[in-house]
């Protein structure tokens, strides 16, 4: 067994359900201190996080990624216990396999092997950590980055170890992440009895006309880079229960996932204009996750290509597809920031699995790109 498996394997058997980190921290930091790393826990409301440092100066390379996991979802489900991983016919099983803990190992057994070779390797080799990417991240990658920006650190290079490939390890890099936009709306109207409507003002009618112009809306084209602006509607509930009731109020909640071809103002004067031609009384509540990010290529997305088609033989695909991730908070301390991890097809669910080669070659892609920056 290598050393890198050895470790996922330790990390994987640590239950570290958001916010929880079950003790991988500790593992990490003890292991880098080891490598001769400077390592400062920052632990902010219920969430650890630890941000690590050797060597000194620019350029500043980052790792950064998470320990905690989404919860397992129904026990009967899984062929195996979650948090006792098993390798079964070359496939690693087990909650956090592939998001993100067999990332996290492949990170720290690459530094170790690269310190190894350099001891005195250019630069600062950085670490940024926790235990809250999975759950509000309020209190985690975002809490670090403005504790680092207060002191006036840097991260010239980020690397985050997201499972950002598709099918094959390496066959794609995220180069930036959509902003998401998320909106919490109350449609009010005026309750009554189903057989005296024009007693009472039907939210849900009211509401009808207004969401099914948002939702068929063309918000834009999108760029070279991004996707086209989309809107999703999660919960809609109104109703007392009982059937003869027109119902008093309606909530909602929505998202937009939005390219840099949008602005947040933009949006929100797009959806409070839709809601007033159509008459919606209405109280509506703003919340946004993350701006969109996008790193051109440089020294980072070449060093991270160079090590896959060195390592694997892919070219990858650069892509700004899927959801958020924390490099939304890192990317505005001025950072190149790309994502690279294993296969991601079966991140969250049941039976989450990595094949172990990918955790191997993984190791291998991550230290062929600190030789190729800080050697």
């Amino acid at each position: 067994m290598t050393d890198t498996l050895a470790l996922t394997l330790d990390l994987m058997a640590r239950n570290s359900v958001t916010p929880a980190d079950g003790g991988c921290q500790q593992v990490m930091m003890e292991r880098l201190a080891a490598a001769g790393f400077t390592v400062e826990p920052l632990r902010y409301g219920e969430v650890e996080n630890f941000w690590a440092k050797r060597g000194s100066g620019g350029p500043v390379f980052c790792f950064a990624g998470h320990t905690d996991v989404v919860p397992t979802g129904p026990l009967a489900e899984w062929q195996s216990d979650p948090f006792q991983p098993v390798v079964r016919d070359g496939v690693l099983y087990g909650r956090g396999a592939a998001d993100m803990k067999s990332g996290l190992a492949a990170m720290v057994t690459a530094t170790e092997a690269f310190v190894r070779e350099h001891p005195d390797h250019a630069g600062t080799i950085a670490y940024l950590i926790t235990s809250d990417e999975e759950g509000p991240s309020i209190d985690g990658t975002k809490r670090v980055v403005e504790t680092l920006k207060a002191r006036g650190e840097r991260i010239d290079w980020c690397l985050v170890g997201e499972p950002s490939s598709e099918q094959r390890i390496g066959d794609t890099i995220k180069i930036g992440r959509r902003g998401s936009l998320s909106g919490r709306l109350t449609v009010h109207g005026v309750q009554g009895h189903i057989a005296y409507p024009q007693l009472a003002e039907n939210p849900v009618h009211a509401f009808a006309p207004a969401l099914a112009e948002l939702a068929s809306r063309v918000w834009d084209q999108g760029n070279e880079h991004f996707q086209p602006t989309s809107f999703q509607v999660s919960n809609l509930n109104a109703g007392t229960g009982a059937p003869n009731v027109i119902p008093g109020e309606l909530k909602a909640r929505f998202n937009l996932r939005y390219g840099p071809v949008q602005t947040l103002e933009g949006l929100k004067k797009t959806v409070e204009g839709i809601l007033a031609k159509h008459g919606v009384r209405h109280t509506l509540e703003w919340y946004v996750s993350g701006e969109p990010f996008f790193t051109p290529a440089a020294e980072l997305s070449r060093a991270a290509i160079e090590a896959i088609r060195r390592e694997t033989g892919e070219s990858p695909r650069l892509s700004t597809g899927g959801g958020t991730s924390d490099g939304r908070f890192i990317a505005p301390l001025g950072a190149q920031v790309v994502e690279l991890g294993v296969v991601n097809e079966s991140i969250h669910k049941v039976n989450e699995c990595v094949r172990v080669g990918e955790i191997e070659a993984l190791h291998r892609i991550y230290l062929s790109v600190l030789r190729t920056l800080l050697a």
